[in-house]
């Protein structure tokens, strides 16, 4: 039985992507609007480049993302949720299907070189075709798929447990985005935090919006980026920089081999009852 594809695979983990050039197309942004809004002292375009520094310096962060997009569609991540550093280790969990497609779960733990990926019941259905999601779903059951980032279908996963390739993917944006103007507004609070809003217009969508918050106070950091657009919705928040990753991996009882996986043929497996 032929597990997830790495294409699939390589696809769930495109949001973090999409996070980083978010971000790049701002902290590229040209010069600011005049403003008399709060954190008075620094120009717009000076919070972003303070943030997006504290960024590219940061060790660890914890990232959410979550995609309100309209269309349906059961492969594309509705959420991402992930605690990352800069040595590739990551723990988290991504939830599949933008607008009310239901494309299951997976958690999701990466220590080193070794994966362990626990996708529902309806993850394997949706992502597998015919009987292979079924028999999936009852061999592996409430257990992790474990291997390493040798196997293809678990290397499409390494990328977004890599911070040193998002913030890669976030200069390189950075240095190719378009230059938009870019406004300061008012201070106010998200989540309990004084933040500074930085906007500018997506000059590739004549209704688009996309808002960077970053810190009022030092060290100026991005906490919160969202983007609107005609036919999208997307939400990040970054938190805990510097805070370590959990080092709690799955034991050998709760994990099956990667290999185990792929040796299964569905022609020889029982109908579920």
């Amino acid at each position: 039985m032929a597990g997830p594809t790495p294409t699939r695979l390589h696809r769930a983990a495109r949001a973090p992507v999409a996070a980083a050039f978010v971000c790049a197309s701002l902290f590229a942004a040209g010069p600011a609007l005049a403003d008399d809004g709060d954190a008075k002292d620094k120009s717009a375009q000076e919070l972003a480049d303070a943030a997006k520094k504290e960024l590219l310096d940061a060790k660890s962060l914890h990232l959410t993302m979550r995609n309100s997009a309209d269309d349906r569609d059961a492969r594309t991540p509705a959420l991402i949720d992930l605690r990352l550093d800069e040595d590739g280790n990551c723990t988290g969990e991504l939830r599949m299907g933008t607008g009310g497609a239901k494309g299951g779960s997976v958690d999701l733990v990466k220590r080193g070189d070794e994966v362990w990926i626990k996708p529902d019941a309806t993850f394997w259905k949706t992502q597998l075709p015919g009987r292979s999601g079924e028999l999936a779903a009852d061999l592996i059951g409430d257990r992790y798929v474990h291997g390493t980032t040798d196997d293809p279908m678990l290397d499409g996963l390494s990328g977004t447990c890599d911070l040193d390739a998002f913030r890669e993917r976030l200069k390189d944006g950075s240095d190719r985005a378009t230059k938009d103007e870019l406004t300061k507004g008012d201070q106010k609070k998200v989540a309990g935090t004084e933040v500074v809003p930085l906007t500018s217009s997506n000059s590739g969508d004549s209704k688009g919006r996309i808002t960077l918050y970053v810190t009022a106070d030092e060290p100026h950091r991005l906490v919160r980026a969202t983007e609107k657009g005609s036919d999208e919705s997307l939400s990040m928040t970054l938190t805990d920089y510097g805070k370590a990753v959990p080092k709690k991996t799955p034991s050998a009882d709760e994990s099956i081999d990667v290999s185990d996986l792929r040796d299964t043929d569905p022609s020889q497996a029982p109908h579920a009852a």
